[in-house]
C-alpha cells in the first residue's frame, strides 16, 4: 500500500444554516487497501461521501483527489476522474437485465457518440461488444455472471447489492466509495460480500467505506477513522480503534464507559 494519500480532506466543514454537520475535518485515505469511516448515527459520515462526489459543496476547506482540488466539479465530472460510489439505498434499474445494468456504468467510456448509435457504425458495434464483455467480466467478479440475462428485480437483496457494486466498477474507478454496503443483509450475505470486497481490493482498487456494522468494519479495514458530532476523534488500525476511550464513549456514553463498557461492547453497539 502506498503512503501517498489518494483522497484528502484538509480542514473541511459543511454547514446547513446554523447546523455544523462537519467541522474542520482532516482525513487522508491512502492509496490501496480498505479504509473505513465509522461513527454514531448523525455523525456526518454520509456528508463526507456527498461532498466527495459533488452532491454537496464544502462550506470551508479543500477536498483533493490525486492532488486535484474537486471544488466546482459536477458529480459526473468527479466520476470521470476515477471515483465511484454505491448508496445506502440500493439504486439499480430493476426492469433491466444485470448485463444492461452494468453496461449503463460504462457509457462515459464508450467512444461512438450519437451518430454512431443512430447509424450503427462499425465503431458502435465493436464498442458494444467490448462493453458486453467487460460487463460479463465484472459480473463474474461478484459471482453473478450466470444471471447476466436475468431481470434485476428478481435478485435477492444481497445480490442487488453486488450488482450495484459491479456497476460502480464499470465506471473504471480507482477509488470506490461504499455507503453502508451490508445494510439490510443477513450474516451469510455479509460474509459473502466481505470476500468480494477483499477480492476487489486485491485487484488494485482503493476502497473507502462507511458502515454501522462494527464487526464487518473491524474484520475488513486496515485503517479506520472515527467521526463524532462532525469531528474526527480517532484514527488507527482496528485494535487501536477498539480500545480508544473516546471511541468507546462516543458509542456508549460516559456513564456506560465508567460502568465497565469495553471494546467488545463497542463492536456490538454499532451493529
Amino acid at each position: 500500500m502506498s503512503n501517498v494519500p489518494l483522497l484528502t480532506f484538509d480542514g473541511v466543514s459543511r454547514h446547513f444554516g446554523g447546523l455544523k454537520v462537519l467541522q474542520d475535518v482532516h482525513l487522508a485515505v491512502p492509496q490501496g487497501g480498505i479504509f473505513g469511516l465509522i461513527g454514531p448515527n448523525g455523525a456526518g459520515k454520509t456528508t463526507v461521501f456527498n461532498l466527495t462526489t459533488g452532491l454537496l459543496a464544502v462550506s470551508g476547506g479543500t477536498i483533493r483527489y490525486e492532488g486535484r482540488d474537486l471544488a466546482g466539479l459536477k458529480p459526473h465530472q468527479i466520476t470521470r476522474t476515477g471515483i465511484a460510489r454505491t448508496f445506502q439505498n440500493i439504486r439499480v434499474f430493476k426492469e433491466m437485465s444485470l448485463l444492461e445494468n452494468v453496461m449503463v456504468g460504462m457509457h462515459s467510456h464508450l467512444r461512438y457518440g450519437a451518430f454512431g448509435l443512430l447509424a450503427s457504425t462499425g465503431l458502435f458495434r465493436s464498442e458494444e461488444r467490448r462493453a458486453r464483455d467487460r460487463a460479463r467480466e465484472l459480473l463474474s467478479w461478484v459471482k453473478l455472471d450466470h444471471k447476466a440475462s436475468d431481470i434485476a428485480d428478481n435478485l435477492s437483496y444481497g445480490e442487488q447489492r453486488k450488482l450495484e457494486l459491479a456497476r460502480a466498477l464499470a465506471t473504471e474507478p480507482r477509488l470506490l466509495l461504499l455507503d453502508e454496503p451490508v445494510a439490510g443483509m443477513n450474516s451469510a450475505e455479509k460474509t459473502d460480500l466481505m470476500a468480494e470486497i477483499r477480492n476487489i481490493s486485491a485487484r488494485g482498487y482503493t476502497v473507502f467505506m462507511i458502515e454501522h456494522d462494527m464487526r464487518f468494519v473491524m474484520g475488513l479495514c486496515e485503517h479506520i477513522a472515527v467521526l463524532n458530532f462532525g469531528r474526527i476523534i480517532a484514527r488507527g488500525d482496528p485494535d487501536q480503534i477498539r480500545n480508544d476511550p473516546e471511541v468507546i464513549e462516543a458509542y456508549l456514553g460516559r456513564e456506560e464507559d465508567e460502568a465497565g463498557g469495553d471494546a467488545a461492547t463497542v463492536e456490538g453497539s454499532a451493529r
